[in-house]
């Protein structure tokens, strides 16, 4: 493989096996391991903020309770998001994307941002995280995917030199070819369904392929055998020694 990295280790929620995900905590953990970039889920605060976090409510991993939407900013981040993981990481908070970005912007090569537009809709939320993406000046090493894919469309629609990648876990059958209707320029297909010719054909239609969520390391040197594009983990380091050793 050379000198590089390949695939790209992405970091799932940051270095979730290690810290509280998607916190700060988490990510700059991320960085400590040499991940190549992140993942992480969006969502929108009652009053507009662009926020990071899974779910569409705080109640799994906060000590609140409620929808995310039914939040202003100030009451989201006032929350305890770290003790759920760890008494050690007591005080970690539910950060704002410019929160984020601001700490790992400038130290990655790539930033996966999922827009979570499903069980909740939120108004115009495709057009917020394009717009703080704009003040980082960080559109081209970005890709916006989500399993709602009119939302990616409607990332293109507001700027069409936003990557975008499609997210699935069914056995779709030539899913280039459905890409190319959404339209979106990466796939992002659980690892299980990932095979050598699923990326060539990606590969051959001009789409990167990056896969989601691969933590065993069998599964991890399968997918560098399969030669897809990024590696989605909550488990980078592990990743990131594996391809050093010679995968």
């Amino acid at each position: 493989m050379g000198g590089e990295l390949r695939p790209l280790v992405i970091a799932h929620r940051g270095a979730s096996s290690e810290a509280p995900e998607n916190t700060l905590a988490a990510f700059n953990r991320g960085l400590e391991t040499g991940a190549d970039g992140f993942e992480f889920d969006v969502h929108m605060s009652k009053d507009g903020e662009v926020v990071v976090i899974h779910d569409e409510t705080v109640t799994r991993t906060t000590n609140g309770s409620g929808w995310v939407r039914d939040m202003t900013r100030s009451e989201l981040t006032a929350l305890d998001a770290g003790s759920w993981f760890d008494i050690r990481f007591k005080g970690e908070r539910i950060p704002t994307l410019r929160e984020v970005l601001g700490l790992i912007a400038d130290r990655s090569k790539l930033i996966n941002i999922e827009l979570k537009s499903g069980m909740v809709i939120y108004p115009h939320i495709e057009r917020k995280v394009i717009e703080v993406l704009s003040e980082f000046d960080i559109l081209d090493k970005t890709i916006i995917s989500s399993f709602n894919h009119y939302s990616l469309r409607m990332v293109k629609g507001v700027e069409p030199k936003v990557r975008t990648g499609i997210l699935y876990m069914e056995g779709l059958v030539e899913p280039w070819i459905y890409a190319s209707h959404v339209p979106a320029d990466a796939l992002h297909p659980a690892f299980y369904l990932v095979t050598p010719e699923i990326v060539r054909g990606a590969h051959d239609a001009g789409l990167s392929v990056n896969v989601w969520t691969v933590d065993r390391a069998d599964d991890m040197k399968m997918m560098v055998t399969s030669g897809v594009d990024a590696v989605i983990t909550n488990c980078p380091g592990e990743m990131i020694n594996l391809v050093k050793e010679g995968w």
